[in-house]
């Protein structure tokens, strides 16, 4: 059986990457492997075995071109509120909360916050589904 371990993400700053998720998710590098055209930082925290891969090809200058194909990660959190305003309280690019209903019953409380790079990632109320 297949086990999820990782999503990959390029960025174009290794340091501002890796202090946005540090201070937006409480992500750790875990590992950092340099290649002569490359790195690989892979970012994770005692919450799961998930990691998250950011990308970083040396020289590159130009902000990478999202498309139109891309959709987002999420996370999940134990309050949705509180984690809102203490990530608007840091002055990241925060949505406003929406409350999602599925069939006139109650399935998801979430925002999304943009990474540096433009990166989506959706942030959960921990319940029901999103564990």
């Amino acid at each position: 059986m297949a086990k999820l371990i990782h999503s990959m993400v390029r960025v174009l700053d290794e340091t501002r990457s890796v202090n946005f998720y540090k201070q937006a998710f409480n992500l750790d590098v875990a590992e950092r492997l340099e290649f002569e055209t490359f790195t690989l930082i892979y970012l994770s925290n005692s919450q799961g075995d998930f990691e998250l891969e950011l990308t970083v090809n040396k020289g590159r200058e130009v902000p990478y071109a999202l498309g139109d194909g891309y959709g987002h990660l999420a996370v999940s959190v134990e309050d949705v509120d509180a984690e809102h305003a203490r990530l608007s309280e840091l002055g990241l690019s925060v949505g406003k909360i929406i409350e999602a209903d599925y069939k006139g019953m109650p399935f998801a409380k979430y925002f999304f916050i943009c990474d540096p790079d433009g990166y989506k990632i959706e942030v959960l109320q921990r319940g029901n589904r999103f564990k």
